[in-house]
């Protein structure tokens, strides 16, 4: 028999193409595979990048040896990424649709290098190429469709039609009530209808917050009282709105300036008019106020300002409140001792405790050792004066310092949100770690006692009525972040237990008695490791809560790693293997180490919302790993500004007055991505009857965002990290605006699909609110948007929408 000869006419562009693409491959897997390899990873990379310099060799001496070695290795890569992620689709695309195109130019060259070597045929390559078109084309949509991380299960909440009886009159406090359940019991906006939601009215603050890295976001949530509606702006401006039409009725421009952190999250509102809440027996009774006759401020608005200021104004005219504090501010500094700017500043609304406006603070995160102290006070509603201190430091004395005393320096604060049981007449504060997060060698007994706690306080007297922990000398920022969630526990009997719901950075949620403090689901000690800095006192174990859903907390492993392409996964894996890593409580220390989730959440401010009526809490969270290392401290080194550029990536920030510097950043790839598989952020039901996850739902795209901070302009439903509340009404919806791209949506409660979506000027961080309008009885759902986080794009806008009025 003959031999086949090559055709010297045949015009080789086709194979040398594909040669190249090959060897690009090759090489690339090559190099970054043998690091890896080396580093104890997969040996996936350094073989297929053998394979396919090999392949390319072959190919570009246009031997068929090429192409079938190329699709020997493309066979074996399936196999290997179906072993790896499993039949989940984002693990997937990044380990098989770059090499899917690839195969297609392959495949497209094999006619040709079979004509170059003399033989006929080759169709199957065209063929092989039309099936490669169409799983390539396939995986392309599939990016564009939402891959729930945990499919519905059917037992999402159903809808039950609003008592006209209990229905929503106000929403008067930040969280709707004092207990923070982000819950309206209205339903004239419904599953059914909520896709005709149309803007009813746009408002411009004029105060626009101009961020430098450090944080500069609106994100508020704005209270209603009757016809009014009230916002505050990063600047602590506080303006009343008519509900119908957006129309100004007046403004307090308190312009608050401060070097970082502009932004106002919420009001406190009070009208002396209205009967208090009765506490119950047994409980401490709350004091009885009243406005002297012919004073203003018979309803009145509360603020605390990012320059440390308490404020009350006439929730009527919008003046400053006769006889609180001195023309109507009371100066948060007193008693703190040395303040400088930016280091103490108040950042969530306050809160109205029944005659009782509690305030904590923001203390900036490892900035020095020698800080403000975090404590916390309550002010009676209408003097102004102070009732009561609770300072960590000195939890028995509860009057102000006196003479050139200070309360107690660097202790834990409480910067996020608190609640209030009127019934009980307690307070509920979520606690932060004492001032350098990381480095706790300096720690006090009663910084380890309230670190990183849940504090339950009598709202009357400031006496403490139980603590709970949920990290034990919180090296990791585990701070706890949200407004913790009042609601009734549902037990296997049919009974409820008043209940404290509260979820962490850690991914974790609490379910806590609310009267002892004590968990009422189950939660394990775990054994942890400590990490090389001298005298650290590391704990032995940590708690995890092992039996809510943990959010977002697994416990990453090489296959997680993840990239938009092969190559920065690889690097991804690359990074992974050479941090160390140790699960949920990796403890920082001089070698590079792994933080995830990290300091930014699991879960943060935005707080979680309820559906009391069915018995669910919806979770929003992101999804972002931190590298931590602890660096030699240089001398003489300057502390840092305070801001939370800190922990998205500065450099070695001094912790001042330590022996250590901290260097930390967010765990990305080269093109800024995550580095573990997606979604980066999701919106969870929870049934809170058994416990488990109804379902689970990317949420927000990649159109305003992107590699490299380049806005791709693509709505892929990659689910990103959100950074903001959510709503949840009685009309079977869930509304959420605290996403990376500039849209309000509203989810379906029942199964978590989208049910209608608004585009935004720009992007928001607030918390969406609605209420019915006393004057036309119409729904509106309420947002604010002054930009997103990651964005530059900046406004000052809040927007109405309602459904179109009946023809």
């Amino acid at each position: 028999m003959t031999k086949p000869q090559p055709s010297p006419s045949v015009r080789r562009w086709p194979i040398w193409a594909a040669a190249l693409g090959v060897l690009v491959f090759g090489l690339l897997y090559l190099a970054g595979g043998g690091y890896l390899a080396a580093l104890g990873g997969s040996w996936y990379f350094l073989l297929a990048g053998l394979g396919m310099t090999v392949a390319a060799i072959a190919l570009f001496k246009s031997r068929l040896l090429g192409a079938w070695l190329f699709a020997a290795v493309m066979v074996l890569s399936v196999i290997w990424a179906l072993v790896d992620a499993g039949l989940n689709f984002w693990p997937q695309i990044s380990r098989l649709f770059a090499p899917a195109v690839l195969s297609l130019v392959v495949a497209l060259a094999y006619p040709t290098l079979r004509r170059a070597n003399g033989l006929n045929g080759g169709r199957a390559g065209y063929v092989l190429g039309a099936v490669l078109a169409v799983a390539v084309v396939a995986g392309g949509a599939g990016m564009f469709v939402p891959h729930a991380s945990v499919s519905p299960t059917g037992e999402g909440p159903g809808l039950t039609q609003v008592n006209p009886a209990s229905a929503q009159k106000d929403w008067a406090h930040y969280g709707n009530d004092e207990g923070g359940n982000r819950f309206a019991a209205l339903d004239q906006i419904n599953r059914d209808n909520v896709a005709s939601l149309v803007p009813a009215w746009t408002y411009h603050t004029g105060d626009v917050a101009i961020s430098n890295g450090n944080g500069a976001e609106d994100q508020a949530t704005p209270l209603q009282v009757g016809d009014k509606v009230f916002v505050c702006t990063p600047h602590n401006n506080i303006i009343a709105l008519n509900a119908d039409t957006g129309k100004e009725l007046w403004k307090n421009e308190i312009n608050a300036q401060a070097a970082v952190w502009q932004r106002c999250r919420g009001l406190a509102y009070f009208d002396a008019s209205s009967p208090v809440v009765e506490s119950s027996e047994g409980n401490t009774p709350v004091q009885a106020v009243s406005v002297a006759p012919g004073a203003n401020c018979q309803r009145r608005l509360l603020t605390n300002t990012i320059d440390a200021r308490l404020i009350a104004i006439d929730a009527d005219t919008g003046e400053f409140c006769q006889g609180f504090g001195t023309n109507g501010q009371v100066d948060l500094k007193a008693g703190l001792g040395s303040v400088p700017d930016a280091y103490y500043q108040l950042s969530s609304a306050p809160l109205m405790a029944g005659t009782t406006v509690v305030v904590g603070g923001r203390v900036a995160d490892n900035v020095q050792a020698d800080m403000p102290g975090g404590v916390i006070r309550g002010f009676d509603v209408i003097t102004g004066e102070m009732r009561w201190a609770f300072d960590p430091g000195n939890p028995e004395d509860k009057q102000a310092p006196t003479g050139d005393n200070t309360y107690v320096r660097s202790t834990p604060n409480s910067w996020a949100p608190m609640s209030y049981d009127p019934k009980m007449n307690t307070v509920f504060l979520p606690m932060g770690s004492s001032s350098t997060d990381i480095y706790g060698v300096e720690r006090t007994a009663l910084d380890h006692r309230y670190g990183a706690s849940i504090l339950a306080l009598n709202a009357t007297t400031g006496e403490e009525k139980w603590v709970y922990q949920t990290v034990h000398n919180d090296l990791w920022d585990f701070d706890l972040p949200m407004q913790p969630t009042l609601m009734d526990f549902p037990k296997p009997d049919g009974s409820s237990v008043p209940a404290v719901v509260i979820g962490t950075k850690a991914g974790q949620i609490y379910v806590l008695d609310r009267a002892t403090g004590q968990p009422l689901t189950a939660v394990q000690d775990i054994p942890v490791k400590g990490s090389d800095i001298p005298g650290e006192p590391y704990a032995k174990t940590q708690p995890l809560s092992v039996g809510m859903p943990q959010i977002g907390a697994q416990h990453l492993t090489e296959s997680d790693m993840w990239g938009a392409t092969p190559f920065d996964q690889m690097l991804c894996r690359i990074s992974f293997k050479k941090m160390r890593y140790e699960g949920l409580y990796t403890a920082p220390g001089t070698d590079v180490s792994l933080s995830f989730p990290g300091s930014l959440g699991g879960m943060n401010w935005g707080s979680l919302s309820t559906d009391p009526v069915h018995g669910f809490i919806f979770v929003n969270d992101m999804r972002l790993g931190l590298w931590v290392q602890m660096v030699p401290q240089q001398k003489d080194a300057k502390a840092s500004s305070g801001g939370e550029a800190l922990n998205t990536g500065m450099g070695a920030v001094p912790l001042k007055g330590t022996p250590y510097a901290v260097n930390k950043n967010r765990f990305l790839s080269i093109a800024g991505i995550p580095c573990q598989a997606p979604p980066f952020g999701t919106l969870t039901a929870i049934d809170m009857k058994t416990q488990k996850v109804a379902w689970q739902v990317p949420v927000g795209t990649v159109q305003d965002t992107g590699p490299l901070g380049v806005k791709m302009g693509l709505p892929l439903p990659i689910g990103m990290p959100t950074l903001g509340g959510t709503l949840s009404t009685q009309g079977g919806l869930v509304f959420i605006a605290g996403t990376q791209d500039y849209y309000l949506r509203a989810f379906n409660s029942a199964t978590g699909e989208e049910a209608w979506k608004a585009r935004l000027p720009v992007g928001s961080q607030g918390g969406p609110m609605t209420f019915v309008s006393p004057k036309t009885g119409k729904q509106y759902v309420v947002i604010t948007a002054g930009g997103a986080r990651q964005s530059p794009d900046r406004g000052d806008y809040v927007i109405a929408y309602a459904l179109p009025d009946k023809k």
